[in-house]
C-alpha cells in the first residue's frame, strides 16, 4: 500500500517539486495531507444531492407571498484557476402549493458552493432546483462575491465584486415584483442583539 492516504497526495507533492520546492522540508511535510483534506472539504457538494435537501422539507401551505433569503455567506472556488470566490446570497420565491423549510436554502447555496464553480452556474443551479421542486409561482437568486482570481492574479482588481442573477417566473413577467425582491435585498442586515 501507497504511503499516501488520499490520491491527491501525491499530486499535491508533484505539484509542490513542479513549483520549485522540496515537498519533504520541514514546513511542507504535511501539506499534501492538508491540501487534500481542504480540497475534499472544498467539493464536498459533489456528494449531496439536492433533490433529497429540498425533498425532506417540503410542506403545504396556503401562502402566496413573496418568501425570502437573503445575505447567506458562501465560499467557492473558481472552476478555471481553483482560487476562492465568496460572497453573499439573496433567495426568494413565491411559493404555488408548497413551502420548503428555511433552512433548506442555505443548505442548497452551500451544497453547490461547494463544487468547483463559476459564479454565473451556481446562480442558475441554485434558482433551477428551487423551480424543479418546488414549482413555484417565481424564483429569484442574485450573488454578489469577490474573485480571488480577478485581484490576485490577471487584472488585479481589488475593490471589484460580481453580481449575478437568475430571475424565473414573476419575478421575471412582473416588474413590480422584480422591484419589490429587489429593494427588499438592498436593506443592510438587521442586528436582533
Amino acid at each position: 500500500m501507497s504511503a499516501w492516504d488520499d490520491p491527491i497526495e501525491p499530486i499535491v507533492a508533484a505539484m509542490l517539486k513542479e513549483l520549485g520546492e522540496d515537498p519533504g522540508r520541514d514546513g511542507l511535510q504535511s501539506t499534501p495531507q492538508r491540501v487534500a483534506r481542504a480540497m475534499r472539504f472544498f467539493c464536498q457538494g459533489y456528494e449531496q444531492d439536492p433533490l433529497k435537501i429540498l425533498n425532506n422539507a417540503l410542506f403545504d401551505v396556503t401562502y402566496d407571498e413573496m418568501v425570502i433569503v437573503k445575505d447567506i455567506e458562501f465560499y467557492s472556488l473558481c472552476e478555471h484557476h481553483l482560487l476562492p470566490f465568496f460572497g453573499r446570497a439573496h433567495v426568494a420565491y413565491i411559493p404555488a402549493d408548497k413551502v420548503v423549510g428555511l433552512s433548506k436554502i442555505p443548505r442548497l447555496v452551500e451544497m453547490f458552493s461547494r463544487r468547483l464553480q463559476v459564479q454565473e452556474k451556481l446562480t442558475t443551479q441554485i434558482a433551477e432546483s428551487l423551480e424543479q421542486v418546488l414549482a413555484p409561482k417565481g424564483v429569484a437568486v442574485v450573488i454578489e462575491a469577490v474573485h480571488l482570481c480577478m485581484m490576485m492574479r490577471g487584472v488585479g482588481q481589488q475593490n471589484c465584486s460580481a453580481i449575478t442573477s437568475s430571475i424565473k417566473g414573476e419575478f421575471e413577467t412582473d416588474s413590480k415584483t422584480r422591484s419589490e425582491f429587489m429593494e427588499l435585498i438592498r436593506h443592510s442586515r438587521p442586528s436582533f442583539a
